[in-house]
């Protein structure tokens, strides 16, 4: 049995929805004996023909003949597509009209197929008016809105994206919440944090790292006193602005690592910081999913002072702008176990269950051992 995943990127770029596709394959491979051919919507990813002996096939043009084509490779075959739909990823303006018209023009082709839309965006709101986003805004709802009755079930991240595709569904499709999986592995095994190095792991895109240095310095800074922190990991592409130290703390910047690497590193480390995405976002976060599966204490910025998809401030992370919180080795632990339960509602392997219940494979498959 094989489900199609669609996708912007896959590896050698460095993009957490690509090794999100990539980890739930291996996934499904491993826990149901399913296999994954990964169709590429950007044009312009340079990379294999396979990945671990997934099959890849690229989009060449951005048009819905060249999708359909790819889609249309066995028309006897009823076939299973997850479209991981992010409109920037497909589309420079975030407009992807030929993505849409490709499935359109599959599903009305293909009778005993199925689509399952992962929504990671929905449309981009909120813009000032001078940007392209504001002007773009109800295309890429547009857009959006077919998607979602296009497809047979949907999923997306959080549960405010959830409601938003249920009314553009017009109450008819039960949208499923599903907080994003760690991209970094689940160990099994977690030390107590008064075990591990008095270590803060700062670690994402660079500009990600960025805000933390330049706008959240007091807030780190506040962390690492509190915490005994000794070091600081800085991994992934360097931000560029040589800092060796932080009040006598020092500062080693790893650059881009092996995810083993990472995963070893988080494991004897006992905090990790991050300013972006904004608390109301951290379900949709894979750094912040990482985070919680090696059992951290996720610290921040800001807080949400509303408890948003299953996340309270002060029970699963720390937040420097939340003055009822005073940050401690103790308290820090209840948190990182807190995030910790959190996450194993939606870890790795109960995201695949999902996922095969969504595909429709649910009855035609036998759980390997």
């Amino acid at each position: 049995m094989q489900v199609i995943q669609i996708v912007p990127q896959l590896p050698p770029s460095i993009n957490g929805l690509g090794d999100y596709a990539l980890n739930l394959a291996r996934q499904l491979r491993k826990q149901y004996n399913i296999e994954t051919r990964f169709i590429v919507g950007d044009r312009n990813w340079q990379g294999a023909t396979e990945i671990e002996d997934f099959p890849i096939q690229q989009v060449t043009a951005d048009s819905a003949e060249a999708l359909f084509s790819i889609l249309s490779f066995d028309k006897n075959q009823s076939v299973s597509v997850l479209l991981h739909y992010v409109g920037y990823g497909y589309a420079e303006r975030g407009c992807p009209v030929w993505l849409v018209k490709g499935l359109k023009r599959w599903k009305a082709n293909s009778a005993d197929s199925c689509l399952v839309t992962m929504f990671h965006e929905v449309y981009a709101y909120g813009y000032p008016i001078w940007t392209s986003s504001f002007w773009l805004s109800p295309l890429q709802k547009q857009l959006a809105e077919h998607l979602v009755n296009m497809s047979d079930r949907c999923i997306t991240s959080k549960q405010s994206y959830a409601e938003i595709l249920y009314k553009m569904s017009r109450n008819k499709t039960q949208i499923t919440h599903l907080p994003v999986f760690s991209n970094i592995g689940e160990p099994e095994c977690n030390p107590p944090i008064i075990e591990r190095t008095r270590r803060l792991v700062l670690f994402g895109h660079k500009n990600s790292k960025l805000q933390v240095y330049q706008q959240g310095r007091q807030a780190l800074e506040l962390a690492c006193k509190t915490l005994d922190i000794k070091e600081i990991y800085d991994i992934g592409t360097p931000t560029g602005l040589q800092i060796s130290e932080i009040n006598g703390i020092v500062v080693m910047e790893t650059g881009v690592i092996k995810t083993v690497e990472i995963s070893k590193i988080m494991l004897d480390s006992i905090a990790g910081f991050l300013n972006f995405p904004p608390p109301a976002y951290l379900a949709k976060s894979t750094i912040f999913a990482a985070f919680c599966a090696h059992r951290l204490i996720p610290c921040m910025v800001t807080h949400n002072a509303m408890l948003t998809d299953g996340l309270q401030s002060g029970k699963h992370y720390w937040s420097a702008s939340d003055k009822n919180s005073q940050l401690s080795l103790e308290l820090g632990q209840v948190i990182a176990n807190n995030a910790y339960t959190w996450y194993q509602t939606h870890n790795l392997s109960a995201q695949a269950k999902i996922f095969i219940n969504h595909l429709n494979y649910s009855n035609s498959i036998i759980m390997k051992n």
